[in-house]
């Protein structure tokens, strides 16, 4: 706040107060003095409906003075005269951490059982599932949807196939530090042709089929372009977060116009890094509840 605005607010606050105490003044009703039928304001409405020009009742004049003697110790008090602190130093921001504080007291206590216990143990507990559930919906559900099914270039979590590794070592890094996947861009290099040969090549590896390319020509610019980070079995890569190509699970869709737009313009994806802002424990309790999204799907599989 610049000094002059600091200025302009602690006199309007001043002066507002003094016209308060002004208007008390000159509407008070004086002792000994009665209400009068004679005086009043010359407003006539329907022919008889006259304002009277009565001084208030007492009682609302006492109340007005607490108004006024309220403001004035307001003022004083607390910051209500521009940049003066107040004689308490209350501000907004140091009441706002200290009620963060005493509620990250009161959650430490309640997640300090989960301490000393893995994300796996706590990937078949209830009650940290629940936790983790409430933790997921407030921090992922936004990006992976609120039943971890993902949409188009957001993974989905349920089924078990990880672009950076499923353990929960690795589900706990992308929780802390986030990730950074980026696809490089081909189309200037490989040319029309030369992507829908290998937009025909990667469809044949999940045993599907392009409307046009050829596959032979596609697996040679694989052999040279992609091979490095998907892997010579077309596999992937979870150290650099490059996909399997074979198993037909798309992040950004996998009809024949999907692929052919990824090996083209290339794709770039980014996780928020979540550990500064929950904390260990939490991303944890977190990893957790994300490792017992891909157990339920596939015990839903099960006769």
């Amino acid at each position: 706040m610049s000094n002059g605005v600091s200025l302009f607010i602690a006199l309007a606050a001043i002066l507002n107060t003094i016209a308060a105490v002004g208007l008390l003044v000159w509407m008070r009703k004086r002792r000994g003095e009665e209400s009068s039928t004679e005086d009043t304001t010359g407003h006539v409405w329907d022919g008889d409906l006259r304002e009277y020009n009565n001084p208030l009742p007492r009682w609302w004049l006492w109340l007005f003075v607490l108004t006024v003697v309220f403001a004035v110790a307001y003022v004083i008090l607390y910051p209500g005269l521009g940049k003066n602190p107040g004689a308490l130093g209350w501000t907004q921001q140091r009441q706002w951490d200290q009620l963060q504080a005493d509620q990250e007291r009161r959650a430490e206590a309640v997640l300090a059982v989960y301490r000393n216990r893995s994300s796996e143990d706590l990937a078949h507990d209830p009650q940290a599932l629940a936790i983790g559930r409430n933790l997921f919906a407030n921090n992922c559900a936004a990006c992976h949807g609120s039943d971890g099914r993902g949409a188009r270039g957001f993974p989905n979590l349920t089924d078990r196939d990880w672009l950076y590794g499923g353990t929960a070592e690795a589900i706990e890094t992308t929780i802390t530090q986030g990730r950074m996947g980026v696809m490089a861009p081909w189309g200037e290099v490989l040319g029309a042709g030369g992507v829908d040969d290998v937009t025909a090549y990667v469809m044949s590896l999940s045993g599907r089929k392009a409307p046009r390319g050829d596959v032979a020509a596609g697996r040679t610019h694989y052999a040279t372009y992609c091979i490095a980070c998907h892997g010579p079995d077309a596999k992937g890569n979870q150290d650099v977060g490059a996909p399997n190509l074979t198993d037909n699970i798309w992040l950004h869709g996998g009809t024949p116009d999907r692929v052919r737009e990824t090996i083209a313009q290339g794709r770039q994806g980014n996780m928020p890094a979540h550990g500064e802002r929950l904390g260990a424990l939490r991303v944890k309790l977190l990893a957790a509840y994300v490792q017992s999204l891909g157990e339920l799907r596939v015990a839903s599989r099960q006769p």
